[in-house]
């Protein structure tokens, strides 16, 4: 009984393949401990690294789509690899599960089945979150930093539905930068010259570390607020920016944190974790949302593939529809997917964290 990881392992300073792996993990020993599936037989990962280059990514679907006993492959972080993997997807009928990745266009593929379930962030979700925390705060001009990406094409595209017929709060302008880009200074610079109040972030950690080092060498008068998407808590974004994260003002959305979990329903991931992993407190989990969607994922495929009562993928498929209710270590979901529903989290599952001196991700509201 195979389940897959298709991820971004091999990646400088990434640490979200690993954690959705050791989510992975940890629920399958749980799962397996308490008996496996279908009456008995053990779950198993199997991993593949395409490092965040799209065309591994397709070459890993098309080989793991071919496994016999394999029932679904899970994603990494990166959205525009998934983008590009949907085609061969569907062509395979390969269930998918995205326990990060955010882009709309993953599940809002038109495919008819859908062949994909996330339980993760969504970028129309994130930056009306975003925008508004932002204006909340009263930063009412907003200046977009965006990734030349399909991912950062995503979040433009949210944040314009978002912003349309409001007056608050009001663009004052969007900057794209390129992967791998050695300096951003000059896009932030445009952007507050255009009266931006703040930053809305859609980075990953390299590049937002570049950017932190850069903005804590201005004048505190000159340092704007940075309001972050998620991709930097997917690498070693607080060693890489060092002391300069702690001199800008710096927040980073999330979908959960361990720190707000009871520690009764934590407690027993831990217990796992700390046996396979070493991760026995909170602070311990690297990337928490990667380990915690990944564990819950797990968890509700297992529920789903009893619920078929077979490996079959189409049947496991329409199983993970009806699942539920189900006591997850995020939280208790009634139902976390259902016909024409394959997003498990919603507008209430957000908050905001900020990166404590030890670079640990901690709850700000």
């Amino acid at each position: 009984m195979v389940l897959a990881l298709d991820g971004e392992f091999g990646l400088t300073n990434s640490t979200s393949a690993e954690s959705i792996e050791r989510g992975i993990l940890t629920a399958i020993d749980d799962v397996n401990r308490q008996g496996g599936v279908l009456g008995g037989r053990p779950l198993e990962l199997i991993t593949r690294e395409h490092r965040s280059i799209s065309a591994r990514g397709i070459k890993n679907i098309r080989e793991l789509a071919t496994i016999p006993d394999l029932i679904a492959v899970f994603g990494g972080r990166f959205s525009p690899v998934v983008i590009e993997e949907l085609p061969v997807l569907e062509q395979t009928r390969t269930l998918f599960l995205a326990p990060w990745s955010s882009a709309d266009a993953i599940v809002d593929n038109g495919m008819e089945p859908n062949y994909i379930f996330r339980l993760s962030l969504r970028d129309s979700l994130a930056m009306p979150f975003l925008l508004k925390r932002a204006a909340d705060r009263g930063l009412t001009r907003i200046g977009l930093l965006l990734t030349n990406t399909a991912w950062g094409r995503s979040n433009l595209e949210a944040a314009n539905r978002y912003l349309a017929g409001r007056k608050v709060p009001d663009l004052a302008g969007t900057a794209w930068y390129n992967w791998r880009d050695r300096s951003l200074i000059d896009k932030y610079q445009a952007l507050a010259e255009a009266g931006a109040q703040a930053i809305l972030l859609v980075a990953n950690d390299d590049e937002a570390a570049v950017l932190v080092r850069e903005v804590a060498a201005l004048p505190p008068q000159r340092r704007l607020p940075i309001l972050s998407h998620w991709g930097v808590t997917g690498g070693d974004f607080a060693g890489q920016a060092g002391p300069a994260l702690h001199e800008v003002d710096f927040t980073v959305i999330q979908t959960v944190s361990p720190f707000r979990i009871p520690p009764d329903r934590l407690a027993p991931v831990l217990e796992t974790a700390g046996r396979l992993f070493g991760i026995r407190r909170p602070e311990d989990i690297v990337s928490p949302v990667g380990f915690l969607h990944a564990y819950d994922l797990t968890r509700i495929l297992a529920l789903a593939i009893d619920r078929a009562g077979t490996t079959d993928r189409a049947a496991v498929r329409d199983a993970l529809e009806q699942v539920g209710p189900y006591r997850g270590v995020t939280r208790d979901f009634d139902r976390p997917f259902a016909p024409g529903r394959h997003e498990a989290l919603g507008p209430d599952d957000l908050l905001m964290t900020r990166f404590r001196a030890d670079g640990v991700l901690v709850p700000v509201d």
